[in-house]
C-alpha cells in the first residue's frame, strides 16, 4: 500500500453496528485519544513519536453512541450509486458521464426530484421514455426507486475502492 493515508476506515458503534466511513487520520485521533479500539488491522505500522500503531482498516467505539436517523442526501452521485451505475430500463452498466436521472413521474405532471421518484438512465432510454411515465412507455425498471438506508449506502461502497475486505463481516456481506 504506497499511500496508506487515503485509506478508508470503517467506524462500529459500540454495539458493532457500522456506523461511518471515516478517513485514516480520524481513526488514528480516535484510537489515540482512547475513544475507539482496533477491530481489523493491517501490517503497516503508523509510527509517531510517542506512540505506534498498525494501520487500521475497521475501528469500534468504545461507548455507545446514539445516532439519529439520517437520511442518506439526495444528490446525483448517490443516485448513481444507489442504482450501480445501471441504466434502470435497459439494465446496462454505464460511466456517470453516460447516465442521466429519469423522473418517473415527469416533472411537467408535478413529479418531484426526490428518492422516490428519480431512476438513472441511459441517454437513449431517456430520449425513448420522454416525458412519459414507464407504463406509457412501454418500459419498466429494474428496481423502484426508494431512499437508501445508510447501511444499505455503506454496503454499496464495495462496489468502488473504499471498502476492504475486512468490511464485509460488519456489513453482512457474502
Amino acid at each position: 500500500m504506497s499511500n496508506w493515508t487515503s485509506t478508508n476506515v470503517l467506524v462500529l458503534n459500540a454495539s458493532y453496528e457500522a456506523i461511518h466511513i471515516c478517513d485514516v487520520r480520524r481513526a488514528l485521533k480516535m484510537l489515540v485519544k482512547g475513544v475507539a479500539s482496533v477491530e481489523e488491522e493491517s501490517d503497516i505500522l503508523v509510527r509517531a513519536e510517542r506512540w505506534a500503531i498498525r494501520l487500521p482498516y475497521v475501528i469500534r467505539l468504545r461507548q455507545y453512541v446514539q445516532i439519529p436517523h439520517r437520511p442518506v442526501k439526495f444528490s446525483r452521485r448517490n443516485v448513481l450509486v444507489r442504482d450501480r451505475y445501471t441504466c434502470q430500463y435497459c439494465h446496462n452498466v454505464f460511466s456517470a458521464g453516460e447516465l442521466t436521472l429519469d423522473h418517473v413521474q415527469p416533472r411537467s405532471r408535478g413529479g418531484k426530484t426526490t428518492w422516490d421518484n428519480v431512476l438513472s438512465a441511459c441517454k437513449r432510454c431517456n430520449l425513448v421514455k420522454s416525458d412519459r411515465t414507464p407504463a406509457e412507455a412501454s418500459m419498466t425498471a429494474l428496481r423502484s426507486p426508494r431512499a437508501p438506508t445508510i447501511t444499505y449506502f455503506m454496503q454499496l461502497t464495495r462496489f468502488s475502492n473504499v471498502a476492504h475486505e475486512s468490511w464485509r463481516k460488519y456489513l453482512f456481506l457474502k
